[in-house]
């Protein structure tokens, strides 16, 4: 049976970090998490987004290329369950939106390289929420460099995502996809809520027939 590899996915925001880490704890699953107060160029992006859009996206395919290349020797020799905030997937949601059609095109044919052979999760969980929602909990964690998002970006992503998720649940049949909706369920500060999803994980990990 596969080990169990959970990714967990969504726009800015969403609580993604926030989830996977209560994952991990619960079950005892490795946590990845995704490289971004790294990124020289992210503040430099939501400055001027035509100009600095290559080098960010570039940065972080790369840098989730070696993260992921590194998660599965990990698995391999310890044969861990792994819970991930983030999938490589992102990239093409946002390359899509910010590059010109001409550096996309160049830039796809390199994620399509890299990512080819690479380790895929099992399991997807999709975290989405309205435009509020999401533009709410940017200003309450603080970042500087989220304070430049606009809302008509986070409008776009929004869209870009629920279309993304669309297509790639048709794609790969083979992976499930699980959906909460962050507008009905505050799972850092509800209880409750928390618990709906971590029944929900518990569920899919049985109901799958993952090794132990």
């Amino acid at each position: 049976m596969p080990v169990p590899f959970i990714t967990v996915e969504g726009p800015i925001g969403v609580g993604k970090t926030s989830l996977s880490k209560i994952i991990s704890e619960t079950f005892g699953f490795h946590l990845l998490k995704e490289i971004v107060d790294e990124n020289p160029f992210l503040n430099k992006f939501y400055e001027d987004i035509n100009e600095w859009s290559f080098q960010t996206e570039m940065f972080f395919l790369c840098n989730r290329y070696k993260q992921l290349n590194d998660i599965k020797k990990y698995i391999a020799v310890n044969d861990q369950p792994v819970v991930a905030d983030y999938h490589i997937f992102k990239n093409l949601i946002f390359a899509k939106r910010t590059l010109p059609s001409s550096e996309f095109h160049k830039y796809e044919d390199i994620y399509q390289i890299l990512t080819e052979d690479m380790i895929r999760p099992n399991v997807v969980i999709y975290l989405y929420a309205s435009v509020d929602t999401l533009m709410k909990r940017i200003a309450m964690r603080g970042r500087e460099f989220e304070k430049m998002i606009s809302r008509d970006y986070m409008n776009q992503l929004v869209a870009d995502y629920h279309e993304f998720i669309r297509v790639f649940e048709q794609e790969h049949p083979d992976i499930l996809v699980v959906r909460f909706n962050g507008d009905d369920m505050d799972f850092v500060h509800n209880a409750t809520d928390l618990q709906k999803i971590l029944n929900t994980v518990e569920e899919i990990i049985e109901r799958r027939n993952f090794k132990e």
